[in-house]
């Protein structure tokens, strides 16, 4: 193919494109509105047509079909959709306020503004009605869901009884026993006991049938392709003889996985760490170990799921900290002293340095199980249930986010475009907040406004900001996404394969694997293979052999030129490719499919080599960005900076406080 996204029209035949299935064609670009043609292709208001249940989400200015008015049952292209993004792009690129007009005051006043209804903005609200039960809350978004990357999936799947819950962002509470205080006492307050996960994930389902990791040599790499299952007790000699790599390779491998020597004798173990600390994975493969190119086109994927990036960009330092039987091989010949973590890993690695939390901690919908939480609470009728065990499988009412009678409301599909102090920041009481509902600016006046949005948003928002706190705000380039939820009619082929999860080495799609088992309340998770099942892929698109920043900044603007039908074409002929020797058969299998593109995924953590010039020891860069200014203060995880939701809320409890001082 001449363009990486053609498809060709018999490949696309065969893996059932042609087939209607739950899915939304969906058409990047500007969407037009009624009323001013322009301002409406600012908003992105398109009609949306797939869904089912009743009700409107956003204001009586922004209705969207009553149709569609339940998003986690919408199919297609989701998350950071050109319907969320166009607003936020035009006030980048300075075309915004050419069109918009004078901002017409609502006449609304409120205690507290939060923009942006992620999981730190919603906690932020949450937090501040423990201080003031009776405030006046108003939660704007560009999206049309509560949650931010924290997102829920729906199908309702032929021949099972209730429906099939997914995620389609923010997974899991990763490494509870470290989460933070703030995360902590969150979760308390919200009844959630993480040790009952223990008993809702079930551990064994997959491993008693047979089914293990694996990984899938695509035909994007070498030149033949080759899945190659890591059974337990299969040794590296064993399954490193079944790649379709060089002679060379294997041997450098068995090396890497074995015996590899000390790669810097003589060096104490602070000096290798530093030397680490100024290397890549791939560059210590490839400069210090001197392996065969194969190896490096083996290892590339396998930061990518985690970190939204590959083995090029991945320091070596953090590659040393997450060694295991599969992964990041070529350090025991170090010999480190891994009794503490280097000063030179990165915070989050350092912060679960100590922890031993299994990966089981996960709600069916991940941690958007958290926000409805939260938001079933502040908004009477919006959920039927708001506990840990009847979260999952409870029913949502959007009509009831943005009632007048509310004291919290949540205004879906309004793109904040301009947050500011009313006079003086150091003087100021009060401060006024715009958001473009469609048709026209309106402004609401605040006493306190909590920017939960991305940090590289807010120049454009706050535009009273100094210079150099702008300039560290632009910093925190996000990591793009995309994860995908693909619901199958049953997952047979996987267990004759005898694979429950794969890392592809560089196909477009670097993660495939089956939904998480997890039943919790009255939802059951699919324990046989006859039953339907959702699975999880991920694409981590950043373009190699850049910084993390650069890489994601490229990688971004060639994702919002990506079709969601490349997308799906992808998803449908890497899964016949993986599974067909199974009897995986695309056409028949595949019933639903739901991308949720994350331009703007990942907060970007501190690393090496890359950040050397103040990591570790500072000054750094968010310090300077989350700075308060007069009654506006900086939320988000990339306020800390940490991809994780007990950094979101970290963030949202020190918002808070900062504007009750």
């Amino acid at each position: 193919m001449t363009d990486p996204h053609d498809i060709d029209p018999r490949q696309a035949r065969e893996l059932g494109m042609d087939r209607p299935i739950s899915r939304r064609e969906f058409f990047d670009g500007m969407a037009v509105t009624a009323g001013i043609a322009a301002l409406g292709a600012l908003a992105g208001c398109s009609p949306r047509i797939t869904g089912d249940a009743p009700g409107f989400i956003g204001t009586k200015h922004l209705e969207i079909p009553p149709e569609v008015a339940f998003p986690p049952a919408l199919t297609g292209l989701q998350g950071n959709t050109a319907d969320a993004l166009s607003v936020p792009h035009a006030l980048r690129d300075g075309r915004f306020w050419s069109h918009a007009g004078a901002p017409e005051p609502t006449g609304e006043h409120y205690d507290l503004v939060v923009v942006g209804a992620g999981i730190s903005g919603i906690s932020a609200a949450h937090r501040w009605l423990e201080f003031a039960p009776d405030a006046r809350i108003l939660i704007l978004d560009n999206h049309d869901e509560v949650g931010g990357h924290a997102r829920r999936t729906e199908f309702s799947p032929r021949g099972r009884g209730e429906t099939l819950i997914g995620y389609g962002g923010s997974q899991s509470i990763d490494g509870p026993s470290v989460w933070t205080p703030e995360g902590k006492d969150l979760l308390g307050k919200l009844g959630v006991r993480v040790q009952k996960f223990e008993s809702c994930f079930d551990q064994r389902l997959y491993t008693s049938l047979g089914m293990h990791d694996s990984v899938f040599c695509d035909s994007e790499t070498f030149t033949a392709e080759k899945l190659v299952v890591l059974t337990p007790g299969k040794t590296a000699p064993r399954w490193i003889a079944e790649l379709p790599v060089a002679e060379q390779a294997k041997k450098d491998l068995r090396m890497l996985y074995g015996n590899p020597p000390d790669w810097f004798p003589g060096l104490s173990d602070e000096r290798k760490k530093e030397r680490l600390a100024r290397l890549t994975y791939a560059d210590f493969l490839k400069d210090v170990c001197k392996v065969h190119p194969d190896v490096l086109k083996f290892v590339q994927t396998m930061p990518n799921d985690e970190w939204g990036y590959g083995s090029d960009v991945f320091g070596a330092i953090d590659a040393w900290a997450a060694t295991d039987e599969y992964s990041y091989p070529g350090f025991q010949g170090l010999k480190l002293d891994d009794s503490r973590p280097s000063e030179y890993n990165s915070p989050s690695v350092i912060k679960k340095w100590y922890a031993n939390d299994s990966y089981i901690y996960h709600f069916p919908e991940g941690n958007q199980a958290i926000v409805r939480m939260m938001v079933g609470r502040m908004v009477p009728g919006f959920a039927t249930a708001t506990g840990m065990n009847d979260i999952t499988t409870a029913k949502f009412d959007y009509g009831r986010l943005d009632l007048p009678g509310n004291k919290v409301r949540i205004r879906l599909s309004s793109p904040v475009v301009s947050a500011a102090n009313d006079g003086d920041p150091g003087t100021a009481t009060t401060a006024t907040v715009g958001y473009f509902d469609g048709e026209n600016v309106r402004t609401v006046q605040a006493a306190n406004v909590i920017m939960a949005c991305w940090n590289m948003v807010i120049p454009y928002l706050v535009g009273e900001l100094p210079t150099e706190q702008k300039e560290a705000l632009h910093k925190a380039v996000k990591v793009p996404l995309l994860y995908a939820m693909v619901q199958l009619r049953d997952w047979e082929a996987w267990k004759r394969l005898g694979i429950n999860h794969t890392r592809f080495t560089g196909a477009y799609w670097c993660v495939a694997e089956l939904d998480y088992p997890v039943s919790i309340g009255h939802y059951r998770c699919p324990r046989t293979p006859g039953q339907p099942i959702n699975v999880h892929m991920i694409c981590a698109p950043a373009t190699p052999g850049m910084s993390p920043a650069n890489g994601s900044i490229t990688a971004r603007y060639q994702l919002l030129k990506t079709p969601y039908s490349y997308m799906e074409y992808s998803i449908r002929d890497q899964l016949t490719r993986l599974l067909g020797a199974g009897g995986f058969d695309a056409r028949r299998d595949i019933e639903a499919i739901t991308v949720n593109r994350w331009g703007h995924g990942y907060a970007p953590e501190y690393a090496t080599p890359w950040d050397l010039d103040f990591y570790p020891r500072g000054p750094f860069p968010a310090t300077l960005a989350r700075r308060r200014s007069g009654r506006i203060a900086i939320a988000n995880s990339d306020s800390v900076p940490a991809a994780y939701a007990d950094a979101a809320i970290t963030a949202a409890y020190r918002a808070v406080e900062e504007l009750r001082k």
